[in-house]
């Protein structure tokens, strides 16, 4: 089985902006280098005719180059506790377009639609339940609220594959695949 996901990888500047904001939350794992990057449609786990498929979906897609710029941190909560914390972007519009976009050729391929709203972020760290302190996490969020960064591009769409290890995931570039315009 294949556990993949269609993402962008932001430009190394910007993944250095980020990494050096990183810290001061008891608990936290954050997110290395290799690990950043914006979802724009989780898969889950398939086998490997359908990772097959998807990366043939992936191929013919055409989309054309994005620009966004960092805007803000923010949480996101389950049951009443932060589980991870979060770099937004903004315009997010050209994003959920991709994000429409990629779902809609994975509903042709048998795939089921994406069930969660979207909201185009980077995660910067994520939170085990009872050890992260909920005060750090609101004195973080406040000290980076205003996080901004000047445009970016995204020029390339990236299939990954996710292997859950017992130190969190690491995600594996499958293909990728160049964005026009």
């Amino acid at each position: 089985m294949h556990r993949l996901f269609v993402g962008l990888r932001p430009p190394r500047e910007i993944r250095a902006a980020l990494i050096a904001i990183m810290g001061g939350i008891a608990g936290a794992r954050w997110q290395t280098d290799d690990q950043l990057h914006l979802t724009i449609r989780y898969i889950g786990e398939v086998d490997h005719r359908t990772a097959e498929d998807v990366a043939l979906a992936m191929a013919r897609l055409h989309a054309p180059a994005i620009s966004v710029a960092l805007q803000g941190v923010g949480r996101f909560e389950k049951q009443g506790r932060t589980d991870a914390i979060w770099a937004g972007v903004s315009p997010g519009e050209a994003l959920a377009r991709l994000h429409k976009k990629v779902d809609h050729a994975l509903i042709a391929l048998g795939l089921p639609a994406e069930g969660r709203a979207y909201l185009p972020h980077i995660t910067l760290a994520r939170l085990a339940r009872g050890l992260a302190v909920e005060g750090e996490i609101d004195a973080f969020i406040a000290a980076q609220a205003g996080l901004a960064s000047a445009p970016f591009p995204f020029t390339h769409v990236t299939l990954f594959e996710s292997h859950l290890t017992r130190d969190g995931a690491r995600y594996e570039p499958v293909d990728r695949w160049p964005m026009h315009g």
